[in-house]
This record gives C-alpha cells, sequence and structure tokens, in this order.
C-alpha cells in the first residue's frame, strides 16, 4: 500500500524555464542532473513572484490527490469488517520487509516534496524542514485503517519506519545539501504467490505490494560525491547493498513448514546506475529518470543467504 502513495510526488517537476529580471542576471542558478536546483541557502529575487505561483498549485494538486488516494483505499482495500480501533506487534512478521518497504516509501514521497517545494520557490531550509517530515504524514495515517480491520491493527513499527525514512532524507539533505545514500526497490514475480494469492497477490500490480518474497530492498552509495574532486569515478556509477527474503507464505512457521517452507534472508552486494547523473537536455527524460531513480535496476548481484552460502547471480532485479 505504502507504494500508491508516492503517485502524486513522483511526478517530480521538471525545471521550467522562468524568465530572470536584469537584476538577476549576475546570480548564476546551477542546475543538477536530475533537473532540479541545486540546494542553495537563499533564492534569487524573482523567488517571491514564483512562490506565489507554484506553491497553490502545488498545494491544490497535493490535497486532491492524497484526498482520492484516501478515499481509494478506503472503498477498494479496506472492504471487510471493521473493528474497534486496536494496535498490533507485527515486528516479527514478514521478515521485516514491509518495514524497508515504509522505510523506501517515506524517504522518496519527502524526497519527492523537497524537491517540488524548491520548484515552487520555497527557500531551500524551509523546503527541507517542510518538506522532508511528508512521507511520515502521508503514509502514517493508513494505520488508522489498519488499526480497525481484525486481521491487523495499527503497528508502532510501522510509524517508526514512516520516521526514519523521512528522517534519512531530511538527515541527508542537511549535512550534504543532496542524497548520497539512495534507497531502492527491485522486484520480481516468485512462485509463492500461487500458494496463498489472497495474501500475496493474484496478478501483477497485487503481487508488486504484497508478495514480499520478489522484492528486494537496497542502499545505493554516491561513493563519488566523498570522493576527491580529482577523482575520475563516475557518479552514476554506485555500489549497492540489498536485502530480501525467501519461502514466506505464512507467517506461522508451523503453517510455513506444512508446505515444506522455511524463510530465510538474503543479502546482496551490486553496482546501480544513477540515471539522474546521466546528462540530457530533454526535460522529459530528466523527469523519467528521476522518477525511475526510485528502483535498482538489473546488474549482476553477489548473494549470500544462511540457508545456501555465497551464490553469484548474472542479472539480477
Amino acid at each position: 500500500m505504502f507504494v500508491g502513495l508516492l503517485g502524486a510526488l513522483l511526478a517530480g517537476p521538471v525545471r521550467a524555464q522562468v524568465p530572470r529580471a536584469p537584476s538577476e542576471a549576475a546570480v548564476p542558478e546551477p542546475v543538477v542532473a536530475a533537473g532540479f536546483p541545486a540546494p542553495t541557502d537563499s533564492l534569487p529575487p524573482t523567488a517571491p513572484s514564483r512562490l506565489n505561483q507554484r506553491l497553490p498549485l502545488l498545494a491544490g494538486g497535493l490535497v486532491v490527490s492524497y484526498s482520492s488516494l484516501m478515499y481509494l483505499l478506503s472503498e477498494g482495500w479496506y472492504t471487510g469488517e471493521k473493528s474497534r480501533f486496536h494496535w498490533f506487534n507485527d515486528l516479527p512478521e514478514w521478515q521485516q520487509l514491509d518495514k524497508a518497504g515504509h522505510f523506501w516509501g517515506a524517504f522518496h514521497e519527502s524526497r519527492g516534496a523537497v524537491d517540488m517545494l524548491r520548484w515552487a520557490g520555497v527557500p531551500d531550509r524551509r523546503s527541507i524542514w517542510y518538506g522532508g517530515f511528508v512521507g511520515f504524514l502521508l503514509q502514517s495515517p493508513i494505520e488508522l485503517f489498519d488499526g480497525r480491520d481484525p486481521a491487523y491493527g495499527a503497528s508502532a513499527t510501522d510509524l517508526a519506519a514512516n520516521f526514519l525514512g523521512s528522517a534519512g532524507l531530511i538527515g541527508q539533505q542537511l549535512v550534504w545539501n543532496e542524497v548520497r545514500i539512495m534507497p531502492k526497490l527491485s522486484f520480481r514475480t516468485t512462485r509463492y504467490a500461487d500458494l496463498r494469492p489472497n495474501v500475496l497477490g493474484r496478478g501483477l500490480g497485487e503481487q508488486f505490494l504484497k508478495d514480499y518474497n520478489g522484492q528486494t530492498y537496497w542502499l545505493a552509495a554516491d561513493v563519488g560525491a566523498f570522493m576527491p574532486a580529482s577523482s575520475r569515478w563516475p557518479r552514476w556509477l554506485q555500489p549497492a547493498l540489498g536485502y530480501g527474503a525467501q519461502q514466506m507464505v505464512f507467517n506461522d512457521p508451523e503453517a510455513n513448514a506444512a508446505l515444506g517452507l522455511r524463510s530465510y534472508r538474503q543479502f546482496y552486494f551490486s553496482l546501480d546506475v544513477d540515471l539522474r547523473r546521466i546528462p540530457t537536455r530533454s526535460k522529459v527524460l530528466k523527469k523519467v529518470f528521476y522518477a525511475l531513480s526510485i528502483f535498482h535496476l538489473p546488474a549482476p548481484a553477489l548473494e549470500w543467504n544462511p540457508r545456501h552460502g555465497f551464490r553469484a547471480h548474472g542479472l539480477y532485479w
């Protein structure tokens, strides 16, 4: 469900061409590869007019998109019997892949919000603080729905993962004025969804959201940003650490064992391409690259898991 919340934000604004006032000609505005202005402590003199023009459009679009999404969730996802609001400790379930998903979703929702506020002309520090907690604020109300579901319940650890995702984005922006460690997601279909389609998903869209066996979460590091300016390391090439798990059909080990399954964790090392670092003059491509930067692209990978030890993958996603 957390994946669906990204829709309103990951349309990621592309830098528009705004005519400069004569007094602004001497104030260059650097642009990063993703098409957004590089972080600065202050904005050019034209910022107030840009803020007046763009911020209402941004706020209105977010309100409409988020309200529509909450309505669709309440009418389409949470359609069963309702109970009194209650809490449920789901931390031991799904080898914590759902927590990684909450972190990933909140991080990128906050990233999109910060960049859109910058696009709207909000001063940089305010963009970081106001936009940085958007991911937490967007995802946390979902716990109200879960809290009234008899089969689940509101999760304190989901809220914690939401907070950490937003805090991870804010921390990087405050320290480096950019994202240097990027959470990413890759997905592949698995045979386990067919064993329990009502929980793990019936079609590709549902399985992408629900089948944790097919999800791998990554942290891709922009190592070039930590090297001297003279370094020739291409900043588009980034090492990545991944985490996943397998054989998770039931959370109950005995029910899993009845199918001949026993869940286990997987750890990966791979390389990733930061599409935002690919130079292009196309505004459309910049927007596409920005949106796709939340995903880990297929690449060779080295896996270690406690069941089989080390395994090499010629192409993993």
